[in-house]
């Protein structure tokens, strides 16, 4: 369960996977690594108008969505026209995948690092986290954020390293940053999703969402 601040322009989406053996044991397969490219023929479509949606959307409580803290989706996209993206895990990959031709920002987060209860919410205040190995911060003041019971883990720009996948992940919940009146695009988004996790042999389930 996933608390949900109410908000007016955000619309969530929270699956749970579970993968039958550790990340680090699942390597991405070739056909995984190819939909990495914005060549390729896939069932999602991003836009221009979703884009702005989803700035507008974080700007909402505070939060300027340009240069470094532009949300993942539009880096994903760039990165890929630029220099191709690289594979990381089989959980990521995906994530990736379907963030990058829909159009929507999309964390994920070890579900074994993070710790109930859990809930989505803007940051009030100065507030900032680690999210690489190199220990480089974001500022998350204004944000809306994935937080568990120590705080902010993820959200529409970077995840926290605090949570991250690694190679011993087995379980991950990622939430899909959906935007209001856009509603059947995210669902697309989010089947698709469970579609490519079955097709790796995870089981997928919603999460669900509570206001």
């Amino acid at each position: 369960m996933i608390r949900l601040q109410p908000h007016p322009l955000l619309v969530a989406r929270a699956l749970v996977t579970q993968f039958d053996r550790e990340l680090g044991a699942l390597p991405s397969p070739d056909w995984l690594r190819g939909l990495l490219s914005l060549d390729v023929d896939v069932p999602l479509a991003s836009s221009d108008e979703l884009r702005a949606a989803v700035r507008d959307m974080l700007r909402r409580s505070g939060y300027k969505p340009t240069g470094r803290g532009k949300p993942a989706s539009e880096y994903l996209k760039k990165i890929a026209a630029e220099s191709g993206l690289g594979s990381i895990n089989v959980a990521v990959d995906v994530c990736n995948v379907v963030s990058l031709h829909s159009g929507f920002p999309i964390s994920v987060v070890d579900a074994s690092r993070a710790r109930e209860p859990y809930s989505i919410a803007a940051t009030q205040g100065a507030a900032a986290y680690v999210f690489n190995a190199s220990g480089q911060t974001i500022d998350i003041e204004g944000l809306l954020c994935l937080c568990d019971a120590a705080g902010p883990c993820a959200n529409a720009v970077k995840d926290s390293q605090r949570t991250k996948t690694h190679e011993s992940t087995r379980a991950t919940i990622s939430i899909l940053w959906g935007v209001r009146g856009h509603e059947p695009a995210l669902d697309r988004a989010a089947a698709w999703y469970g579609e490519l996790l079955a097709r790796l042999g995870a089981s997928c389930s919603r999460a669900a969402l509570s206001q």
